[in-house]
Parts: C-alpha cells; sequence; structure tokens
C-alpha cells in the first residue's frame, strides 16, 4: 500500500450542514426551477454543449448556404457571359469582319456555357478558371477585329 487515501472518499470531519447541501444539491427529485441560484440560462455545461451543437449545425449551414450561393454565381455567370459572347458573334457576323473574330466570339461563348453547367453541379473552382478562358478567347478574338 503507497498509503495514498482515495481520492473519492470524504473526509469524516465535515460539516453536517455542507453535507446536508450536497445531498439536496444532487437529489434527482428536487425541481430545478426552486434552486434559486441557477440562472435564466439554465445548466452551464449543457449549455455549452449544446451551444457547441449549435455552433457546429449553424457553420454547417452557413457552408450550404455559401456553396449554393457559389453554384448560383457561376451559373448565372456563365450564362450571361455566353449570351454576350453569343450577342457578340451574331453582331460581327452582320459586319464585315474577319471569319475568326465570330468564331472566336461563338467558342469563348462556348466555353463559357460548359462553366455554366460545371458550376451548376457544383464544380465552382473549374467554372472559374473556364469562365477566365472563355473570356480570354472571346478578347482575342476582339484583338483580330
Amino acid at each position: 500500500m503507497s498509503g495514498c487515501p482515495d481520492s473519492d472518499t470524504e473526509p469524516e470531519t465535515a460539516d453536517s450542514e455542507a453535507a446536508a447541501g450536497q445531498d439536496e444539491a444532487g437529489d434527482p427529485t428536487r425541481d430545478e426551477a426552486d434552486d434559486p441560484a441557477r440562472d435564466e440560462a439554465g445548466d452551464p455545461t449543457r449549455d455549452e454543449a449544446g451551444d457547441a451543437a449549435q455552433d457546429e449545425a449553424g457553420d454547417r449551414a452557413q457552408d450550404e448556404g455559401a456553396a449554393r450561393r457559389a453554384r448560383w454565381t457561376a451559373a448565372a455567370t456563365g450564362a450571361a457571359l455566353t449570351l454576350a459572347g453569343l450577342a457578340a458573334a451574331v453582331l460581327r457576323l452582320t459586319r464585315p469582319a474577319p471569319a475568326l473574330v465570330p468564331a472566336a466570339y461563338a467558342s469563348g461563348a462556348a466555353v463559357c456555357a460548359a462553366a455554366a453547367v460545371l458550376g451548376s453541379r457544383g464544380r465552382t473552382r473549374r467554372a472559374l478558371w473556364l469562365l477566365i478562358a472563355g473570356v480570354m478567347v472571346m478578347a482575342l478574338g476582339d484583338q483580330f477585329d
């Protein structure tokens, strides 16, 4: 034996009133609303665990909302750039310009359309790079005009 007392044993010299107070606090039949030391927030340990779960659920909801906004943004931007590229290709076809110009606008619009599809499916990073590539192709076609 090491001579160390057990940590869960209470000293025999404990005050009887303190022991009675501990018994009341640990009594499961006692109503929690009757405890004057308890504030309106409730049990702090339960609140911390509940707050952590709520924070996690809130973070997850924010992440889902951000992902949804990113998908909509990528799809809408891709659609807008597709329409702009097609409109520019049609306008360049009606004017005397080299054939390469409307072809560049049309191919850039096709790349932006692919980006819109990828963006709506959640591939927003790839959609961003395709949008950049599509606009660059359209700008290159504009340089030939």
